[in-house]
């Protein structure tokens, strides 16, 4: 049996020059990535008033952990750590149920009023109620010095309900038919058939959706009083603001407060190790999601 050696594909040089462009495109924008991050990590790494002086750029000139200790050291972090983790796993967990539900019942034809619904829905994209009213509302709904108000106001959001929508939408509605011809009713379609298929879209509305509640300082710092239910961010913005003051308040010459300063911690330097603090767990979720994040963005942004 004759075996057909693979046909070469000839490279002309305009392709050559077109894969060195694409590599080099690449690897500056990678760089344009990565050089910030690890300098940001060399800082927060670095002592304060050394670093003041300059010169420290992608590893620790000075090495310590001061900067960690300062943040971690009266146990307030931690305490906001937990109020963080709970309002992300709570949050994005409810808000995917009640989403993915939302755009099921957008997704079948048979839904009386289902043009108006939607209209409705996407014309509240258009315009927002302001602080106050915000305000005024959740004080009426209780919400205020409440945990809850980290999870509810944030429990459907349009922009993701149409997009989960969409990507429902491409699904042959054939399968729900003849799910339903098995006997499924609306709710053994959503589980067995609509749910499996997807992962995609849901992996990546998933993963804003927790990043929007790990990224959040606004709502502790607005609609809370008691700092025992700050999160994370919120304590942190706190902790910057405070020493931002408190260093302004001193001296107006930067460079005679970090002489004076018998501390190695700096506000800059402090900044470095929030901003390390509040990333790095939050990355630690791309790569599970990674394999998912092109497929669903692509499909639920084009379909529909």
């Amino acid at each position: 049996m004759t075996q057909h050696k693979p046909m070469k594909v000839r490279r002309t040089p305009m392709d050559t020059a077109v894969s060195i462009v694409t590599y080099v495109v690449v690897i500056l924008l990678c760089l344009l990535i990565l050089l910030p991050c690890l300098n940001v990590l060399a800082l927060s790494l670095n002592d304060g008033k050394d670093a003041a002086r300059g010169g420290v750029y992608f590893f620790p000139r000075v090495f310590t952990l001061d900067n960690y200790r300062e943040v971690f050291h009266d146990g307030t972090i931690l305490a906001a750590y937990r109020i963080t983790l709970a309002r992300t796993f709570v949050g994005t967990f409810l808000s995917l149920a009640v989403t993915s539900l939302a755009a099921f019942a957008l997704n079948q034809k048979e839904l009386p009023g289902r043009s108006p619904i939607i209209f409705a829905i996407t014309f509240t994209m258009l315009f927002g109620g302001g602080t106050i009213p915000t305000y005024v509302q959740y004080n009426d709904l209780g919400l205020l010095d409440n945990f809850w108000v980290y999870v509810v106001p944030s429990l459907v959001s349009v922009t993701y309900l149409i997009m989960i929508r969409s990507f429902f939408d491409g699904i042959p509605y054939e399968l729900q038919e003849a799910a339903r011809l098995d006997g499924c009713g609306y709710f053994g379609t959503y589980f067995r058939i609509m749910l499996p298929l997807s992962k995609p879209v849901l992996a990546v509305v998933g993963l804003y959706t927790a990043v929007n509640h790990w990224n959040d300082w606004f709502a502790g710092a607005f609609y809370m009083t008691s700092s025992k239910l700050w999160p994370v961010q919120t304590v942190l913005q706190q902790m910057l603001s405070r020493a931002m003051s408190a260093s302004s308040q001193q001296t107006e010459n930067v460079a005679a407060a970090i002489a004076a300063s018998q501390s190695a911690v700096t506000t800059d330097s402090l900044k470095m190790a929030a901003v390390v603090i509040t990333t790095v767990p939050i990355l630690c979720i791309y790569p599970f999601v990674q394999k998912y994040f092109a497929k669903g963005t692509l499909i639920g942004a084009v379909k529909g």
